[in-house]
C-alpha cells in the first residue's frame, strides 16, 4: 500500500488502498472546498492551544501557524488546487502543511479528530453564513420600510384572492417587513444556540492529552467548549436549525414574489417590474416575463428538500458519528446560496419596482371594498350586525346587477333598503375617510 500521507489520513492498519468507486463515493469531489477556510482557522485556533497546553515549542507552534496561513493564502489565490487527490478538506490542509514544513506538520493532529475537527469547521461557516443572512435580512427590512413610506396608495386587500378591503401598499409591504424582521430574529436565536464548540471532543471520547478546550472555544469566538463529548461531535441540531430558518424565509419570499408577479400582470397593473429583473420570450415580442420573483418562487422547494434531507439523514442515527453526517454540507450550503441569493434578488425588485395608484384605486373602486363599512354604520345606528350584514349584501347584489358602486346610490336607492342609511353614508364609506376611522389609522 502506497504511503498513507500520501493520499490520505489513515490506511496503517488496512492492507490495500480503497476500490476507485469507493474513493469517488467516499469523497467530497472538492465540492466542500468552502470548509478550508474554516478548517485552516480552527487548526490555528488549536496549535494556539497545543503551545499554551505544551504540546509544542513556540517554535513548532510558529512553524505551524506560518505553514498554515500560507496554505491558505496560496489556495485563495489561486496557486494551490484543491483536486481529486484529496479525500477531504483536511486531507488538503494536513498533507500540505507537512510537505511544507516537514516532520513538524505531522503534530497538528495531536490531541483532534476529523469528527470534533469537521463540526468546528461546519459552526464557524454556519456561524459566519448565519450572520451573513441575518445581516441581509436587516437590510432588507430597512428596504421594505423605505418603499412603503414612498407609497402610501390605497390599494385592495385580499382574502381568498378576491378583494376584500381597501389597505395601503404601505401597509402590504409592512407585513412582509415583519416577516422578514422575524426570520431575522430566527437566526440569531439559531446562532445563540450554536455557540459552543466543539474541537477537543475527540472521535468521541475526549483525549488523554492536557488540553484547554476552553481556552481553543474562545480563541475561535465561541462562549464556551461543548459539555458532553458524544454530543459534540454528532450534534447537526444547529445546521437543521439554521436550514429550517432558511426553510420560513424562503416561504416568506415566496409569497412575496407572488405578490410581484400578479401585482405586474395584465390583470393587475398595481406595478411594473424593472427591467433589469424580468426576461422576454423566444416568440412572443410583447411579453415581459417576472422570472426574477419566479425563480425565487422555484427555488424556495429546493431549501425544504434540504431541510427534509437533513431531518432524515438525522432521524436514526446511534451515539455518535456516523459517515450520513457528511451529507449536512451540501444540504446546508445549498441552502445559503439559495438564501442569499433570494434576498438579494428581491431587495432590488422591491426598491426598483414602479407603483400604480390609479391601477389600485380602481381596483378598489371595483371591489366593493366598502361593504364592511356599510354595516359598521348601520351598527352604528342601531342595527344588529347580523342585520346589517344580510342587508349589506342584499346591496351588493343590486349593484352589480346596476352596474353601480354603492357610493353611487342615489339618497332614493339606500332608503329602499333602510330609512337608516342616510346621505351622509357616503362620507363614512368613502374610501380615504375609512383609513382615518377607528384603528385604520395605522395603515396610513
Amino acid at each position: 500500500m502506497a504511503d498513507a500521507y500520501q493520499t490520505r489520513l489513515w490506511g496503517g492498519r488496512f492492507k490495500e488502498d480503497e476500490d476507485a468507486w469507493m474513493e469517488r463515493f467516499n469523497g467530497d469531489n472538492c465540492a466542500t472546498a468552502w470548509l478550508i477556510e474554516p478548517d485552516v482557522t480552527g487548526s490555528l485556533a488549536h496549535v494556539e492551544m497545543q503551545v499554551k497546553c505544551g504540546m509544542l515549542t513556540l517554535q513548532e507552534g510558529q512553524t505551524l501557524k506560518e505553514g498554515l496561513n500560507s496554505i491558505l493564502a496560496d489556495y485563495k489565490a489561486g496557486a494551490l488546487p484543491y483536486t481529486n487527490e484529496y479525500e477531504d478538506v483536511h486531507t488538503f490542509v494536513e498533507l500540505n502543511l507537512i510537505r511544507r514544513v516537514g516532520e513538524v506538520g505531522k503534530k497538528l493532529h495531536t490531541a483532534r479528530s476529523r469528527n470534533d475537527q469537521v463540526n468546528t469547521d461546519m459552526k464557524l461557516f454556519v456561524r459566519q453564513t448565519g450572520r451573513q443572512v441575518a445581516g441581509q435580512l436587516a437590510r432588507f427590512c430597512v428596504t421594505l420600510t423605505e418603499t412603503a413610506q414612498r407609497n402610501p396608495w390605497i390599494m385592495p386587500g385580499y382574502t381568498h384572492l378576491q378583494r376584500a378591503q381597501v389597505v395601503t401598499m404601505k401597509h402590504y409591504l409592512l407585513a412582509y417587513q415583519e416577516m422578514l424582521d422575524r426570520d431575522r430574529r430566527r437566526i440569531v436565536n439559531a446562532l445563540s444556540l450554536l455557540d459552543q464548540c466543539p474541537l477537543g471532543c475527540g472521535a468521541l471520547a475526549g483525549t488523554t492529552h492536557p488540553i484547554d478546550r476552553t481556552y481553543t472555544a474562545k480563541q475561535l469566538g465561541f462562549s464556551s467548549a461543548c459539555n458532553n463529548f458524544l454530543d459534540g461531535v454528532s450534534d447537526r441540531d444547529y445546521v437543521i436549525e439554521m436550514t429550517g430558518a432558511y426553510a420560513l424565509l424562503m416561504m416568506h419570499l415566496s409569497r412575496m414574489a407572488e405578490e410581484l408577479i400578479l401585482w405586474s400582470s395584465a390583470e393587475f397593473g398595481f406595478i411594473t417590474l424593472d427591467d433589469r429583473y424580468t426576461t422576454g420570450s423566444s416568440i412572443m415580442p410583447q411579453k415581459k416575463n417576472a422570472d426574477g420573483a419566479e425563480l425565487v418562487r422555484g427555488r424556495t422547494g429546493h431549501v425544504y428538500g434540504n431541510l427534509i434531507t437533513l431531518l432524515t439523514m438525522m432521524k436514526g442515527l446511534p451515539l455518535a458519528y456516523n459517515k450520513d453526517m457528511q451529507e449536512d454540507k451540501e444540504a446546508y450550503y445549498s441552502s445559503w446560496e439559495i438564501v442569499r441569493d433570494s434576498l438579494e434578488g428581491m431587495e432590488r425588485m422591491v426598491a426598483t419596482m414602479q407603483p400604480h395608484p390609479e391601477a389600485m384605486a380602481a381596483a378598489v373602486k371595483k371591489g366593493f371594498l366598502n361593504a364592511t363599512e356599510v354595516a359598521d354604520y348601520l351598527v352604528k345606528k342601531g342595527m344588529p350586525f347580523r342585520d346589517a350584514h344580510g342587508l349589506v349584501g342584499r346591496m351588493v347584489l343590486y349593484c352589480e346587477e346596476q352596474g353601480k358602486a354603492i357610493e353611487d346610490l342615489t339618497d332614493a336607492e339606500l332608503a329602499e333598503f333602510s330609512p337608516l342609511l342616510e346621505p351622509d353614508v357616503r362620507q363614512a364609506i368613502d374610501y380615504n375617510a375609512i383609513l382615518h376611522m377607528g384603528n385604520k389609522q395605522e395603515m396610513l
